[in-house]
């Protein structure tokens, strides 16, 4: 007899287009054969998920075109199915898989695109968390302050990427009327996405402030996060960088010294290609399709 693992193995096989024979073999006969039952659920299914990414990921499906996106859907659909119940949840893997989907690398921002809005995506979905008071951070003795871990909120993304994403996303959007032509020659992006109260604010930031906080959100220690910061502007105003983050109310809670990230936020970086050379005066069409 076929064990409920086996029987919900095969049924998942089934539906994302394996073999259906064995599920089939379990499924009764009536006046529609197993197959074309089977049939109809994995329509139903791929309908669905595809109907969840387009949601998440708007702006990607008007970039490529609904008829491209289909497809692409149905490719992530077949090798990273739903591992849990919440569908809000799925997609977070489909920024990496649009990186390495061969039909795509005519658009090679694209990933980063679909990064961005599932920041999006993520932020607007996430439980509000109560930020520390300034009061617990003045408490530090400034012999370990360099040894601090600033636990920021982990609803909130840094995002980095060598093209102007921000500015393909906000000329596609779904509300949109025309598409906009965006010079890809208009320098990279370091944004910060969270949420606050019901909005989520998307901001650039400025190099040294993104360095000081991407280290920070890696689990880094106050002492390391200064440094990067450093690295990039000699000047970086260390005490106003921190009333900044309390203000904001990104920082939820405080370590020491272990240098582990702590559910943190996550970090994210585009990685530059040589497809287009940052420099070069291209701009892009934002709703040609892959290959035009």
């Amino acid at each position: 007899m076929t064990s409920l693992h086996e029987l919900q193995r095969d049924l998942r096989a089934a539906v994302l287009g394996g073999d259906p024979s064995r599920a089939a073999a379990a499924v009764v006969d009536d006046d529609l054969p197993a197959e074309a039952r089977l049939r109809i659920y994995r329509h139903h299914v791929r309908t669905t998920l595809t109907g969840v990414l387009q949601a998440a990921f708007p702006v990607v499906c008007r970039l490529v075109d609904e008829r491209f996106f289909g497809y692409v859907a149905d490719q992530y659909i077949r090798s990273d199915p739903p591992s849990g119940p919440c569908l809000f949840e799925y997609g977070e893997r489909f920024p990496a898989f649009l990186a390495e989907f061969p039909p795509c690398r005519a658009l090679p921002y694209l990933a980063d695109v679909s990064r961005l809005e599932w920041a999006v995506h993520r932020a607007s979905r996430a439980p509000e968390r109560d930020p520390l008071a300034a009061a617990a951070l003045q408490a530090v003795a400034p012999a370990r302050a360099g040894d601090l871990v600033l636990l920021l909120d982990a609803a909130c993304t840094l995002l980095a990427s060598p093209w102007p994403i921000e500015r393909i996303w906000r000329a596609n959007r779904p509300e949109m009327g025309e598409p906009v032509t965006v010079d890809l020659g208009a320098g990279r992006a370091l944004l910060e996405v969270r949420r606050r109260g019901d909005d989520v604010v998307i901001r650039e930031l400025e190099p040294a402030t993104y360095a000081f906080r991407e280290a920070l959100a890696r689990g880094h220690r106050l002492a390391d996060a200064v440094e990067a910061a450093l690295a990039h502007d000699a000047a970086f105003d260390l005490p106003g960088a921190l009333r900044a983050l309390v203000q904001e109310g990104l920082v939820t809670g405080l370590g020491g010294g272990s240098g582990e990230p702590a559910a943190g936020p996550a970090v994210s970086n585009g990685r530059a290609t040589t497809e287009q050379p940052l420099g070069a005066p291209a701009h892009v069409p934002c709703m040609r399709r892959p290959g035009e």
